[in-house]
């Protein structure tokens, strides 16, 4: 069966927990234990990115993640453009056997949409 990316995403995103915007601001604010992983292109993270993320493009993110975070229960919030590329890395990461992963809904539109902190 053929799938396109917008069905694979959902699909993914069945098998994820996904928090909004909104939720990560007030993780931030409650000063929650977490790492805010940049999932983008490195150009699009060179370009500005949420205040305190650290960069593992898409690309390399199963590759790179145990050097970055290597406990696998350590919560990590991820997020893209949109949320959907966060969305199947958070899948990937499950698989991996990362317990505490969340896709940030929204992504990058929605954070600045939202007035988020960003750094450029």
């Amino acid at each position: 069966m053929k799938k396109t990316f917008h069905e694979i995403c959902a699909d993914a995103k069945i098998n994820i927990k996904e928090y909004s915007v909104e939720d990560v601001l007030q993780m931030l604010k409650n000063k929650e234990d977490f790492v805010l992983v940049d999932t983008r292109e490195d150009n699009e993270f060179n370009h500005s990115h949420i205040k305190g993320s650290i960069h593992i493009g898409r690309g390399i993110l199963e590759r790179d993640i145990h050097l970055h975070i290597p406990d696998h229960n350590k919560k990590i919030v991820l997020y893209c453009g949109g949320g959907y590329r966060s969305a199947l890395a958070a899948e990937s990461l499950q698989k991996m056997g990362y317990e505490n992963v969340i896709s940030m809904d929204g992504g990058w539109k929605g954070w600045n949409k939202a007035g988020g902190e960003i750094e450029k």
